[in-house]
């Protein structure tokens, strides 16, 4: 078994190559297939949002004795029948129960049940509420913040590379990992809050990181082919996603140890919320976003270019000496 530096200089040199462009057929069907069903997923299983875009009261029951969630549901309910609610344990020692928006009334007496059923002193029963209004006012800045890093990221790729077509790549899998990342979340039942769209946000900005590092290298091998190159362009660009795999693989096991480690002590062991929503939107958007650049942004843009009238000319040149040279043989 060849070493991993063996293994680095074969995919650099061309001896062992994977098909990233020749069969990116069967790449663009997972691809869709992914996304149709990520975004189907929501249909079924609706996107869990948190209070901050929702809207709604919030009660923490500190240190109770018992952690049961049905009796803060029992509880809440007993004031206000029928009332949706969420009960979650933070911290490994806290209760944290959210519900519907309540009345002022409502609030001082739910607030006074779960002291009851707890067991605990009412000063240790803490209320807080968020309107829709500032719900409402968190997801138009987040969508805001979106469309805004989207275009800023077409505009500077396209500069850099001086072709739209590699923005207009890059953007579709930027997307892609987008739709995947949330489809996950919403399958998985896990919440999305202001954190996680930072996590979001992050995640993008990496798939941007990689995808150019992946394109920089398809500049330079298409650039230095020339018309008297011998490789086809599709050929060139899977060269140059093989070259820089290794370190695609690399750049992202080091991002993820760090991420999962973060997410493990948030979850686990100190019970942080943010710290679990932020990292866990970040290790799932790293793992799609190696996926998408190699198998997505690279592929594509291949697609996108293979049908100019001077690449093509050169393509069929070249597919023709090939020919002959086979026939001579």
């Amino acid at each position: 078994m060849p070493s991993m530096n063996e293994f680095g200089n074969n995919l650099y040199s061309g001896k062992t190559s994977f098909p990233f462009v020749g069969k990116r057929r069967l790449w663009f069907i997972i691809a869709i297939a992914l996304v149709v069903g990520s975004a189907l997923v929501p249909l079924i299983r609706p996107i869990q949002f948190s209070i901050e875009f929702t809207g709604g009261s919030q009660f923490t029951v500190q240190a109770p004795d018992s952690l049961d969630q049905e009796t803060a549901t029992n509880a809440v309910q007993s004031v206000v029948p029928g009332a949706a609610t969420k009960v979650v344990v933070v911290s490994g020692k806290d209760v944290r129960v959210q519900t519907d928006q309540m009345s002022a009334a409502e609030t001082q007496q739910v607030g006074e049940a779960l002291a009851k059923a707890y067991g605990v002193d009412p000063s240790d029963v803490t209320s807080s509420f968020i309107g829709p209004a500032w719900g409402e006012n968190v997801t138009k800045q987040s969508l805001w913040g979106l469309a805004i890093f989207l275009a800023l990221t077409f505009l500077i790729l396209a500069i850099y590379f001086r072709t739209w077509k590699m923005s207009a790549a890059a953007i579709i899998g930027l997307l892609d990992v987008l739709v995947i990342t949330v489809g996950v979340y919403a399958l998985a039942g896990f919440e999305i809050s202001p954190a996680a769209v930072i996590g979001f946000l992050t995640i993008l900005a990496y798939s941007l990181y990689d995808t150019t590092v992946v394109f920089d290298k398809i500049r330079e091998n298409t650039t230095e082919d020339g018309e008297k190159s011998a490789r086809l362009f599709g050929e060139s660009v899977n060269l140059a996603v093989n070259q820089t795999l290794v370190r695609s693989i690399n750049t992202s096991v080091v991002a993820a140890l760090p991420v999962g480690a973060v997410l493990f002590i948030g979850a686990f062991w100190l019970g942080a919320e943010s710290l679990t929503d932020i990292s866990l939107s970040i290790f799932v958007g790293i793992l799609v976003a190696t996926y998408s650049t190699l198998f997505v942004a690279a592929p594509l843009y291949s697609l996108f270019r293979e049908n100019e009238p001077q690449l093509k000319a050169r393509d069929a040149r070249i597919r023709e000496a090939r020919s002959k040279a086979s026939v001579e043989v």
